[in-house]
């Protein structure tokens, strides 16, 4: 039975109150025990949602606020000020701004007239159209750190056109060639979102909350490198395990009609497309090259949200009506708060000392690794957002591996990797999910089915190729080193 929103927010309530009534544990300051009970209860709001994501963090801002200002002797640990440190966060700017080059690319066309191209040139049979969609994705991911935008602004709408063109109707004929489409755009975006750090908002948020933990960051650069070699592999079988599972009844395919179609309604290529496309070069360069240049990732990003104003590829009006952008900025920048407060009361301190009293790996750090990616991969069964599980999880997973003795580095590369493609395991796992799945062309059991095969062949792929990959980029020192 679905909880009421009364029920929801009496839920809310009860926990930071049962845990300001409790005692502290020892070793734990009281001021750390109750932001712990106000962030167990805004994880809790993230995954039962009586409110959107912002309004539920702004709220929990607002009341760690208040706790620091009325519990005694807290500001000796940690200040008021500091609730609001996640929204000075470059990374928190950086995706921020991104988003105006993901709507960009909607409002200006050149996503679909990318498209077009694309299944033009290799669209000739189903399974070539299987990776152009792959290609597509790939291409827009670096600028679009929502994937749902991605997929469902751009990705979704153009391959569902081509499924109905194809002739596969969601009720009569679903095999025809829209139930392995549709499946196929949702696998390909859980892989290209852990490809860049700016391709899924939650990945930045899931470097933030473990920097603390594991003295472990990287720039831009850094994290496609690492994510390169085995994402870019997985990404390459995806349309062909797709197409194995859920084999389409059609096979050839008039690409050429197609594409001929979607560009005639386009029309001729815009002065903002030329623009919007010159400057996504422009910003990509830069973002590769930022320690050669010696500029940084955020103020290119927030230049290219100018220079798209200035050159009228979109307006202010069209950033202000970017819902997603700003709802990813208010509460990625309060979840950053909440785990900086967190972390500066000395909470994660008193945890991992805890922890380490009660796990005994014997010096075996790395079975507690594989255990706790594939315990990262498996809980995903049970979040439907990629933001909630990074929030309620990653702290945890980052804090139980540093004590239980696994490589750091590894432990870290292989959590912020496995919250994306761990997604892929339900078609709730991610906002591409409903959408996708919603298009009515696709089973829960065949679904499920392609989604374990890619979820746990990623870890498997992660697990033995991307780690050989990670020590061998420490050992040319192209990534960074935990200082032990």
């Amino acid at each position: 039975m679905a909880l009421s929103k009364v029920q929801k927010l009496a839920i809310l309530v009860a926990i930071p109150a049962i845990v300001f009534l409790l005692p502290a544990p020892e070793g734990l300051s009281l001021i750390a025990w109750r932001l712990f009970g106000l962030y167990l209860a805004t994880i809790v709001g993230l995954v039962i949602k009586p409110y959107g994501e912002p309004v539920i963090l702004l709220a929990a801002v607002a009341a760690s606020a208040a706790t620091i200002g009325n519990t005694e002797g807290a500001q000796e640990l940690v200040k008021v000020s500091q609730t609001l440190s996640g929204y000075q966060s470059g990374t928190t700017w950086l995706i921020f701004t991104a988003f105006t080059l993901s709507s960009a690319f909607v409002i200006t066309g050149l996503g679909k007239r990318i498209a077009y191209h694309m299944i033009g040139w290799l669209g000739s049979t189903t399974l070539r159209l299987g990776y152009v969609t792959m290609f597509l994705d790939l291409l827009l991911s670096p600028a679009t750190p929502s994937n749902t935008a991605r997929a469902g602004g751009i990705v979704f709408p153009i391959i569902n056109s081509v499924a109905v063109a194809l002739g596969s109707d969601p009720e009569k004929s679903p095999k025809k060639a829209g139930r392995y489409l549709l499946l196929n755009v949702y696998m390909v975006v859980k892989t290209t979102s852990y490809i860049f750090l700016t391709a899924m908002a939650p990945n930045a948020l899931a470097l933030s909350l473990m920097a603390p933990i594991l003295g472990f960051n990287m720039n831009w650069v850094q994290w496609f490198l690492a994510a390169s070699v085995p994402g870019l592999l997985c990404l390459f079988l995806i349309p062909a395990v797709c197409y194995f599972i859920c084999p389409p009844e059609m096979k050839k395919v008039d690409n050429k009609e197609i594409a001929r179609k979607g560009l005639e309604e386009l029309g001729p290529i815009s002065f903002r497309e030329k623009a919007l496309a010159v400057l996504f070069v422009l910003a990509l360069l830069c973002w590769i090259f930022a320690d050669f240049l010696n500029v940084n990732a955020t103020t290119v990003a927030l230049a290219v949200m100018v220079l798209c104003i200035v050159l009228n590829i979109v307006s202010w009006a069209d950033i202000q009506k970017n819902k997603a952008g700003w709802d990813t900025l208010i509460w990625y920048g309060g979840i950053i708060s909440m785990s900086s407060v967190l972390s500066k009361a000395g909470f994660f301190k008193w945890l991992a000392a805890s922890m380490e009293q009660v796990m005994h790996f014997n010096d075996h750090g790395t079975l507690a690794l594989m255990i706790i990616l594939l315990t990262s991969v498996a809980v995903r069964y049970l979040f439907a957002s990629g933001g909630a599980y990074v929030a309620a999880m990653v702290p945890v997973f980052a804090t139980v591996g540093k004590v239980a003795g696994a490589p750091v580095e590894l432990l870290a590369l292989g959590l912020l990797f496995s919250n994306s493609y761990g997604g892929s395991v339900t078609h709730y796992g991610g906002g591409p999910g409903p959408i996708t799945f919603g298009a009515g062309y696709n089973d829960i059991k065949s679904w499920w089915i392609t989604g374990a095969v890619v979820a746990f062949g990623s870890l498997i792929i992660h697990a033995t190729l991307g780690m050989a990959w990670w020590q061998f980029l420490f050992s040319l020192e192209w990534l960074p080193m935990v200082n032990s």
